[in-house]
């Protein structure tokens, strides 16, 4: 087999399942005190409106979907954007380094994706649990979230979670 198989060399988490954030959406939180690497895949099916803003923010414990992560602290993060609907909706921009206040201007187009990549080394030390946040107003926008996590410090071929 050429390439990787993403399910025995990584770590696949449905952070967010297909949800209305209508109001704003904390993912479930997941620690990366593991592994190296996160990359997250936050997708947006149908949008009344865009989004108010994408944050990824980091802490000392877990949280479920909808709680803010304990000890919360603002993360900057490197971002893709794929928010051309219709054809061509694979290509992903040039990375964008996105602040701690994260990305504050989304697209209001339906079919779109946003890649967040994020290293542990950018982690302040005690807090190895990350979460993305997707602030929103009254309207109604369905998306969902994967992480996948990658360079396990002791790779598995059935990786334990790292959600509880």
């Amino acid at each position: 087999m050429k390439g990787f198989v993403v399910a025995e060399e990584g770590h696949i988490v449905n952070i967010l399942p297909p949800v209305d954030i209508t109001g704003g959406k904390q993912s479930q939180a997941f620690s990366m005190a593991n592994y190296q690497h996160a990359t997250i895949i936050l997708q947006v099916g149908v949008s009344a409106a865009a989004p108010t803003a994408i944050l990824l923010q980091c802490g000392t414990a877990t949280a479920a979907v909808g709680a803010d992560v304990a000890g919360a602290t603002a993360l900057a993060f490197n971002m893709y954007k794929q928010e051309i609907a219709g054809a061509n909706n694979d290509v992903l921009g040039a990375p964008v380094a996105e602040t701690t206040s994260g990305e504050t201007a989304p697209s209001a187009n339906d079919g779109i994706f946003y890649v967040i990549e994020l290293d542990a080394n950018a982690l302040p030390d005690g807090k190895p649990w990350v979460q993305l946040k997707v602030t929103n107003g009254s309207n109604s926008v369905i998306a969902s979230a994967v992480a996948i996590l990658s360079g396990a410090r002791f790779a598995e071929r059935q990786s334990p979670t790292v959600t509880a």
